[in-house]
């Protein structure tokens, strides 16, 4: 899936849990999409329900991957409770969140 105004973005989506027991899956497709794209990876958290220390680990390490790939990681519908977690660890000022009309009313 292409993102308008970046014709070489290319979005994932995320289940509803991104934890011990999920990122042993998750991580290895995540950094393949680092590696075999360019422009934006865009993380779709709609879905997210559940995060855990484990999955934090995960998106920094993904986020540090696309940096070295000269590539920026976005996270895309980061639902309220999951930005909450984000926030009380500041990887909201780490990860490269995109902010919508709706998290900000």
């Amino acid at each position: 899936m292409r993102v308008q105004g970046d014709p070489r973005a290319r979005v994932v989506r995320v289940g509803a849990r991104l934890d011990a027991g999920t990122s042993a899956g998750v991580r290895p497709r995540l950094h393949d999409a680092v590696d075999s794209g360019t422009g934006d990876l865009i993380l779709d958290l709609s879905r997210l329900e559940m995060i855990d220390a484990t999955g934090l680990g995960v998106l920094v390490g993904t986020h540090r991957r696309a940096m070295s790939a000269e590539r920026r990681l976005i996270l895309r519908g980061v639902p309220p409770r999951i930005m909450r977690i984000l926030a009380v660890t500041r990887l909201n000022r780490v990860l490269n969140v995109e902010v919508t009309h709706a998290a900000v009313a």
